[in-house]
């Protein structure tokens, strides 16, 4: 399986902008620019991109190791906070935190936590990406 997406991005790195889009049309030509990126302007980037990968890849990663496990998850809402700060004078990624609560019968907390640690480690995006990646997980 290969999935794809494709950027273009047009002047300097300030003053530029690009769009983005997915090949499956899920989404075409959003805009990102400097301001979106490094001053919080309004608006998508590179950053949020992978941490909404990685959160939606874990959830079902963790609904896959539960269903493994005998439990089916009613709910699970993962959030992914990605950290972009500067390493050697350049700007890299540097972690990814989920926190993760969902809402499962009949699993008590501790088998719950070793689950979706288990999980986090198997996320084919956990596994891809180069970097720390912490987690919080509860039952709520």
């Amino acid at each position: 399986m290969k999935r794809s997406a494709s950027a273009v991005w047009s002047g300097d790195l300030k003053s530029g902008n690009g769009q983005f889009s997915a090949i499956s049309g899920a989404f075409d030509s959003l805009p990102y620019s400097f301001a979106k990126r490094f001053e919080n302007e309004a608006g998508t980037n590179p950053e949020e991109l992978i941490a909404a990968a990685h959160a939606a890849c874990y959830s079902m990663a963790l609904s896959a190791f539960l269903g493994n496990n005998g439990f089916l998850a009613n709910t699970i809402n993962t959030t992914a906070e990605v950290t972009l700060e500067p390493v050697d004078g350049a700007q890299t990624i540097t972690r990814s935190h989920l926190t993760v609560v969902a809402s499962v019968d009949n699993i008590e907390e501790a088998r719950f936590k070793e689950i979706a640690a288990e999980a986090k480690e198997k996320c084919p995006v956990s596994r891809a990406l180069n970097l720390e990646i912490t987690l919080e997980a509860s039952l709520g």
